[in-house]
């Protein structure tokens, strides 16, 4: 059998407890918060937002990003000309196919329903083999040690529990496994005059500059939800990627590499410039033991 042909399949493990621990699996039906009023606001949007963002990755497929994403992941992972990969909150599956097209066994979660609904059609229009699961970041249903390398794009920042998603990511990952993921501090000019001031100075430049290639494509309303959302969140305030090195250092992973601005790799002139007050970064850490 194939190394892409290999997928996970369900394991009956009973759950141990809810402690956050790096050697211990967590069930996420247990451990989940049963009500979440954060968790409904920001999947009611991106359920809303998926279309859109579908598109997004659909076009992302089909140009020169498709293989500067993908080199630049695998840059950072560990050797092996067939890694199982877990894609954290992969949206419309870019991340997941992609990196099943090259070659790898790959799972995905997340926990919007049409956000699977179009990963799941993405991967197979474009014929990649990606186990897609509906599962919460921040509690993971995979037993330890599953795998070797867990990616995302832009997930870190809406979460509720970001220290306890990246225990469950040690926890899962191998000894020697990666974390490479991406973020930026999207609303922290909620917070910070200054940021507040230059990203409205670059929203405001945007529109002359490419009045046809509109960003924001959801309703004003939804926009304003998604902020108050963010004022909600603990990282929106939070200077990164230094929180993030510093939580990693902490855990007892190693820093392999961290990129301040991922730009110059896999962004185009449009999203650089928009992007410019609160640039996208990049984290890979190894898990030693």
């Amino acid at each position: 059998m194939s190394c892409v042909a290999e997928l996970w399949m369900e394991q009956d493990v009973v759950p141990k407890g809810n402690e956050i621990s790096p050697r211990k699996r967590v069930s996420s039906q247990e451990a989940a918060p049963a009500h979440d009023e954060i968790l409904e606001g920001l999947t009611s949007y991106w359920n809303e937002r998926s279309v859109t963002y579908s598109e997004q990755n659909v076009e992302e497929m089909n140009n020169w990003k498709r293989d500067a994403w993908r080199n630049l992941i695998l840059k950072y992972a560990p050797e092996g000309e067939c890694l199982d990969i877990l894609d954290v909150g992969t949206g419309p599956g870019f991340f997941a196919m992609n990196l099943a097209l090259a070659g790898h066994r790959v799972t995905a979660v997340d926990v919007t329903d049409e956000m699977l609904t179009h990963a799941r059609q993405n991967a197979a229009a474009y014929g990649a083999l990606v186990d897609f699961r509906k599962q919460r970041g921040e509690f993971l249903d995979f037993p330890d040690h599953s795998f070797d390398l867990i990616v995302n794009r832009n997930v870190i920042w809406n979460l509720e529990y970001p220290e306890r998603a990246l225990a469950e990511w040690q926890r899962v990952l191998k000894p020697g496994g990666r974390m490479v993921y991406f973020d930026a501090n999207w609303y922290i000019y909620l917070f910070d005059e200054e940021v507040r001031k230059k990203h409205e100075a670059i929203h405001e430049e945007y529109k002359v500059r490419y009045p046809d290639h509109p960003h924001d494509k959801m309703l004003k309303h939804r926009v304003q939800e998604l902020q108050e959302i963010a004022r909600k969140l603990p990282l929106t305030p939070v200077q990164r990627p230094a929180w993030d090195q510093e939580i990693l250092t902490g855990m007892g992973m190693k820093i392999c590499e961290i990129i301040p601005d991922i730009s110059p790799y896999c962004l185009d002139e449009i999203e650089t410039f928009h992007y410019g007050a609160t640039p996208m970064f990049m984290v890979c850490a190894e898990k030693t033991e």
